[in-house]
């Protein structure tokens, strides 16, 4: 069953089961919206936009047309995505014309990271509070800064990685694939 707070508006049809609508959220009609998703105060979501199952929207996420976020994906509050890179009040463009964004499963963005279009996260990257993200990011990144870049690495525990790229925590063991593409675990 889905739950939707007396002060919040869902208007989609394709909301799963378990998801929360907080008030003052605003979900479009036909986005897609995964089970066990929670989407807190004052977060809008277009209505192309389209999240995995168990996805946490925290308070005043801007989720755009052509945003995409995978399962187990975290967006801390006040997280904005663009669609748009050359916007202007006089071009009204939408569909195709829009440049998509994927959120690959398990990320997690940080409070106030702005993410510009066109954009890849990898799975499991980490993108730290207040980084502007410009370009892709590699699987098990941890991203910084502004324009964001690569700190280190991290495990899909949230761990920073040894520079044996082993987990201190959870003790799991990573391969580096290419510094595009990012790390995979190693079971």
């Amino acid at each position: 069953m889905t739950f939707v707070h007396p002060k919040g508006l869902c208007e989609s049809d394709d909301v799963g089961s378990g998801t929360r609508v907080w008030a003052f959220a605003h979900v479009l009609p036909g986005a897609k919206i995964g089970r066990d998703c929670n989407i807190c105060d004052g977060a809008f979501v277009e209505g192309e936009v389209v999240l995995g199952d168990n996805v946490t929207v925290k308070n005043n996420v801007l989720l755009f047309n052509g945003v995409t976020c995978q399962d187990n994906v975290f967006l801390g509050p006040n997280v904005v995505f663009t669609n748009d890179m050359r916007p202007r009040a006089h071009r009204k463009i939408s569909g195709d014309a829009l440049l998509s964004t994927m959120v690959s499963e398990g990320a997690t963005l940080g409070a106030g990271v702005v993410v510009v279009c066109g954009t890849t996260i990898g799975r499991n990257a980490f993108v730290g509070a207040g980084a502007v993200v410009t370009r892709d990011v590699p699987a098990h990144a941890f991203i910084a800064g502004n324009p964001g870049v690569r700190k280190g690495w991290v495990c899909r525990c949230a761990a920073r990685l040894t520079s044996s790229l082993e987990c201190p925590e959870c003790g799991t063991r990573h391969e580096l694939l290419s510094e595009t593409l990012g790390l995979k675990a190693l079971v």
